[in-house]
């Protein structure tokens, strides 16, 4: 089986340096619970299948794994809809084994991040199905952006934002007697509508969600959509022109990237630091930050925010020597200089894998030039001052 990776990807181990923080520099693996490995032979990965799966990668040499989500979920975008933020879906297992897994982990010195999403929950949790039974104006719906529709009898949207997967951001209710109510917002999907995190009850329930995992042992998280959150209080029209063209508002900084979500990871931040206090083992938060330049990025992991945050750019980098010293330079200096260290990562969930990408065009991953880059990569992003994290198979070359 073709190997992309070296048969040891993990560095040193924690003996030969113990005064820096083990996330630094540490290598992380993302495991995708319903497609690692599975205990049950019903063709879909769960928890024990991981927990089985933990020698092989203390053997690989990594020092953490980050769990895909793995809770109650409808499944609409693969877990990333959450309905119980402090469950395991059926499908997976349970608490207990949960509890295992955790044990295991810590047993094998292998650090345990969960992955957890606060931009948005499921329309299936509970806190969304008691605003769609509320009145408008109601404290159960302001826990997310309900607002009236513009235009004759409110049939239009509140604004004109679109989705990050296609379409209006907004969707309407209907009341119980079937009548047209207000909308309200989901930058992702219908079924996963954004949370309000200027209502202080949002950030006091996930400072309880982040409490009732550290509880269990683990080391800390990675957090999805870590830009978002905050919106314009106004809800104000997009003026990006070319909105309607691209269906998405990722440029959008009417709805990502708001300053005030630089109290939040503050707040995330000091619940991390008084569970270290208590027993001196460091806590991790790494952050999807999708921001468009490196100074940006860099102002998430100041020294009282994120420990980390992905750096994307690598990964979007063209094939090309160039693209590569420059991307590499901006993160060095505009990232590391904040005392953090670079958080490297050339795939995850949300990409093609690096043996297709590479290859330059659909088809011709036989020709072995994709594996050859996707080698060369690997080699390039473990060898560079940071944190890396690697996804699911890139061990294995997978195309």
């Amino acid at each position: 089986m073709l190997s992309t990776l070296p048969a040891a990807i993990g560095h040193p181990s924690p003996a030969a340096s113990t005064s820096a923080p083990w996330w630094r520099d540490a290598v992380i693996y993302q495991v995708y619970v319903r497609s690692f490995l599975d205990s049950t032979g019903d063709g879909i990965g769960d928890l024990a299948g991981v927990r089985a799966g933990l020698p092989y990668l203390r053997k690989l040499g990594v020092d953490g794994i980050w769990l895909s989500p793995f809770y109650p979920s409808p499944q609409h975008d693969h877990g990333y809809d959450v309905a119980d933020y402090r469950g395991v879906d059926p499908v997976y297992g349970d608490l207990a084994e949960f509890d295992l897994l955790a044990a295991d982990a810590r047993r094998l010195g292998l650090k345990l991040l969960l992955d957890i999403v606060p931009n948005h929950c499921s329309s299936e949790h509970p806190w969304f199905q008691e605003a769609l039974a509320a009145e408008p104006g109601s404290p159960e719906r302001a826990r997310f952006h309900f607002a009236p529709g513009r235009g004759p009898d409110g049939a239009e949207p509140p604004n004109n934002w679109h989705a990050m997967f296609g379409g209006p951001a907004w969707s309407r209710t209907t009341g119980p007697d079937g009548a047209p109510g207000e909308w309200y917002l989901h930058l992702f999907t219908p079924e996963q509508p954004d949370l309000n995190w200027r209502d202080p009850a949002v950030g006091d329930e996930f400072e309880e969600v982040l409490r009732f995992w550290l509880d269990r042992g683990v080391d800390g998280f990675r957090i999805d959509v870590a830009a978002g959150l905050f919106k314009h209080p106004a809800l104000p029209d997009s003026d990006d022109p070319a909105a309607d063209e691209r269906a998405r508002d990722a440029v959008n900084q009417l709805a990502w990237n708001q300053p005030e979500v630089h109290g939040v990871w503050r707040r995330w931040r000091s619940v991390c630091e008084e569970y270290t206090a208590r027993d001196g083992r460091e806590r991790l938060l790494v952050g999807e930050v999708s921001v468009p330049t490196a100074r940006e990025h860099a102002e998430y992991v100041r020294p009282d925010e994120l420990h980390q945050a992905f750096f994307f750019d690598l990964l979007s980098a063209p094939w090309d020597a160039d693209a590569f010293r420059a991307t590499i330079t901006d993160a060095m200096r505009d990232i590391a200089g904040t005392g953090s260290t670079v958080t490297w990562v050339l795939n995850n969930h949300d990409q093609v894998r690096t043996v297709t990408r590479y290859a330059g065009e659909p088809g011709v991953e036989g020709s072995g030039l994709g594996a050859a880059r996707a080698r060369a990569a690997a080699l390039l992003m473990l060898a560079l001052p940071g944190a890396a994290y690697v996804y699911q198979g890139e061990e294995l070359g997978l195309p």
